[in-house]
């Protein structure tokens, strides 16, 4: 069976089936986002915006941020499971972190995450003997992670309530109820799948090991504390509504994402602000959108300014060290001594 999807997923990427296939769905997605978007906004009154904006009070702000950060803080140990995965004890947490927090926040406003934060990635380990395989092993632990921790809040949220998810896809409770006990039976299914032996994906040197049972209940636990903190950080910014308690908005939320992912778009630009506007059409669209501006900046926007400024001092710091190292060598081999032990180092 595995044999058949292993050939058939072959064939697709050789005749770029999949490629074709992701980008009609990218498309599509900003697409129906932007007609979605169109009819919702065009009645918008901007200064209502900007005065619900004025009018959020600073310890809700205050409280999102903090929510935001220890989000960020768990998308750090994303990277560190996924570096001790492929058997590289020997990078710090320091570095882990910075790799997470860097890759993440840039990936996010750029866009095509898997591509750009791929790429910072690959600067921050390289410096610590990690080649380019190594990194995209990293990633695919990392977005493997997510995705089950995803699946788990997707699935529990929809079972205990369907009607959440209703107000995005329109389908009836009973069939959105459905849909997450199969992706609840799904994941069980994966977890008892990697407990019962060692699996792996891949050939050759790009073949990844799995994590075990025991792990992949680490890695979901993982991915629900990120975006438990993701949701709350959204939570406490959006109106008060006495029917929507923080689990609608949680299931509206992570329903939202990963169309947002799907979209390819900076921080599912469009994508994302149109699900959550259709799910949470109870709530004041004015003060809704003013709590989603606020949450883009402080989940999006600030980290981007951040990372920037890390990596931007990590660079000055790197070409510092390297000139020192430069002018120490050139010192050594400079003068008679110096020019023998150069030429005994490295020949004529």
């Amino acid at each position: 069976m595995l044999g058949s999807i292993r050939r058939a997923i072959s064939v697709l990427r050789q005749k770029q089936i999949l490629h074709k296939l992701g980008v009609a769905i990218s498309v599509t997605v900003i697409a129906v986002a932007c007609y979605v978007l169109f009819h919702i906004l065009k009645g918008i009154d901007a200064a209502a915006v900007v005065e619900a904006i004025k009018q959020t009070e600073l310890r809700s702000i205050a409280l999102s941020g903090l929510f935001v950060a220890l989000g960020y803080f768990t998308l750090t140990f994303y990277d560190l499971f996924a570096v001790r995965a492929i058997g590289a004890p020997h990078i710090p947490y320091r570095i882990n972190a910075l790799a997470a927090f860097t890759s993440y926040s840039v990936g996010h406003n750029v866009g095509a995450s898997v591509f750009t934060g791929g790429a910072v990635r690959y600067r921050v380990y390289s410096a610590w003997g990690l080649n380019a395989i190594d990194v995209a092993k990293i990633c695919f632990i990392a977005g493997l992670t997510f995705w089950l921790g995803n699946a788990a809040v997707l699935g529990l949220g929809i079972a205990y309530h369907p009607e959440a998810a209703a107000n995005i896809d329109q389908l009836p409770p009973w069939c959105n109820r459905l849909v997450a006990v199969a992706i609840i039976v799904g994941l069980i299914g994966y977890v008892i799948w990697v407990w019962m032996k060692p699996r792996h994906v891949g050939r050759g040197p790009w073949t990844v090991v799995l994590p075990g049972g025991p792990l992949t209940l680490l890695q979901i636990a993982i991915g629900i504390l990120d975006l438990g903190f993701c949701a709350l950080a959204m939570y406490v910014l959006v109106p008060d509504e006495p029917n929507l308690g923080f689990i609608v908005v949680a299931v509206i939320f992570v329903s939202a994402t990963p169309l947002g992912f799907a979209s390819h778009s900076p921080g599912g630009l469009g994508v994302f602000d149109a699900a959550m506007l259709v799910g949470l059409w109870q709530m004041d669209k004015e003060e809704l959108l003013a709590g989603m501006l606020l949450f883009r900046l402080l989940y999006y926007i600030a980290p981007f300014v951040i990372s920037v400024i890390l990596l931007t001092f990590r660079e000055v710091i790197i070409s510092s060290r390297a000139k020192r190292l430069r002018d120490s060598q050139s010192e050594s081999t400079s003068g008679p001594k110096g020019e023998i032990s150069y030429l005994r180092e490295h020949g004529d």
